[in-house]
Parts: structure tokens; sequence; C-alpha cells
């Protein structure tokens, strides 16, 4: 018998993969709004010396006014690309989704959100130190060739 609280609880996570193999992250409580749309590419920037594109997805807090007036304040160190809608295949960062979704219950079976986040944490930590698995992410057949929208988009 496995004894369990009943009680339920969630962690979100952002991350950024190039193609290189870096790999950066932040796992959040709260819900992800505009507000914590605008703080992850300020964590983002402070890493490069050169100006950053981030592809996203068409969520509403990515088109949000908030994130383009940020956005336009900070336009010489970071650009916004959109990924077309309804394409999820084209986003390898989906498979570190996957990926984490995979590996979580197996690692720690987390019984509060602090857990949680530091399970979570602890993933995206081991994903940094193994840029391999980064960039396999890029190679998956699911980026190849998509026969009724052509070439996927260059990350």
């Amino acid at each position: 018998m496995i004894r369990r609280t009943g009680n339920r609880f969630s962690v979100n996570a952002m991350s950024a993969i190039s193609t290189r193999g870096r790999t950066h992250f932040m796992a959040f409580t709260e819900s992800f709004d505009a507000k914590v749309m605008c703080r992850f590419p300020a964590r983002t920037v402070r890493h490069f010396d050169r100006k950053v594109h981030l592809v996203v997805d068409r969520h509403s807090a990515h088109r949000s006014k908030t994130v383009r007036a940020w956005l336009a304040d900070h336009e010489n160190e970071i650009e916004l690309h959109f990924l077309p809608s309804y394409s999820p295949e084209l986003n390898p960062d989906e498979l570190v989704n996957a990926d984490l979704k995979r590996s979580l219950p197996h690692t720690h079976r987390a019984r509060n959100q602090a857990e949680l986040a530091a399970e979570t944490r602890r993933f995206f930590h081991r994903r940094q130190r193994q840029p391999h698995i980064i960039t396999g992410y890029f190679r998956s057949p699911a980026r190849q060739l998509h026969p009724r929208r052509g070439n996927p988009m260059s990350f």
C-alpha cells in the first residue's frame, strides 16, 4: 500500500533550448501570464552578449500588450519569433516538456509542491549538463519535413 495525501499540486516550467545544446529554464508555481513571460526573457538575456532570438508558440501571454511593451524596451537584446498556429511538431521545446513529464515520476514521487519544484529544477540542471540530449531534440523525426507545411522553421 502506498500512502498519498490526495492533494493535487502543480509546478509550471519554461525553457529555451538552442541547437548548440544550451538550455535556460525557469520553474514557477504561479499561473503563466504576461508578467511571468517578461521575467523569463529578462533572465535569459543576461547570459548572452549578443541579441537573443526566441522562438515561441502563440500563447496569449506571448502576444500580450505587456510583453510587446517589454520587448520594445529591449529590442536590442531580444526578439521573438512566432511558430505557426497549432504546430507543436515544429517546436523542439515540446520534446523537453515530454522528457520532463516522462522523467519525473521515475526519479521521485513528490509529496508537495516544493518537492515537485525541486525535482523539476533538478531535471533541468541535469539537462544543462547533457547538451547531446538537447541537440537531439532538434534531430527528432518530428522536426523533419512535414508533407503539408513544407520545411520546418530553422531553430
